[in-house]
């Protein structure tokens, strides 16, 4: 990946809905060139996929400690819940990390399903406290 692919990266980033032919006219190239600069991105497996950004009006950060080893199950019923927006096996401290959206109601139940297999910590945001810049993400 050289400087014209971040270029490419960084405008899409911003927005994926970019055509390729107006990403072409700021960073100088033409649209098929563009074109094939992301085609070259997809395939290697750099560009994963184009997606959105949601503004939720909850979000929490939920760790998970196991007290048995039944993971099959707990991972296939975590993944039935439509809130939950990323779910990690990790090391350290938890087993666990949810990155989820529960309302207060949804996260009860969420919570007394979970409680069989372990023990929880949940981190609830009060505030995204990051300065906004030009490089823009998506909040986890």
């Amino acid at each position: 990946m050289d400087t014209v692919d971040q270029q490419i990266i960084d405008f899409l980033k911003k927005d994926s809905q970019l055509t390729h032919k107006k990403i072409g006219e700021m960073i100088h190239m033409t649209g098929q060139a563009v074109g094939s600069r992301i085609n070259k991105l997809i395939d290697s497996g750099y560009i994963k996929h184009y997606t959105i950004c949601i503004t939720h009006d909850h979000q929490q950060f939920i760790r998970i400690f196991m007290d048995n080893n039944d993971y099959s199950h707990f991972e296939s019923t975590v993944n039935t819940f439509t809130e939950i927006e990323h779910f990690y096996k990790v090391s350290g401290q938890a087993c666990y990390m949810i990155v989820s959206h529960f309302s207060t109601d949804t996260l009860k139940q969420f919570i007394a399903t979970i409680s069989k297999w372990g023990r929880y910590t949940i981190e609830t945001v009060m505030a995204d406290k990051k300065t906004p810049n030009d490089d823009v993400f998506c909040n986890i």
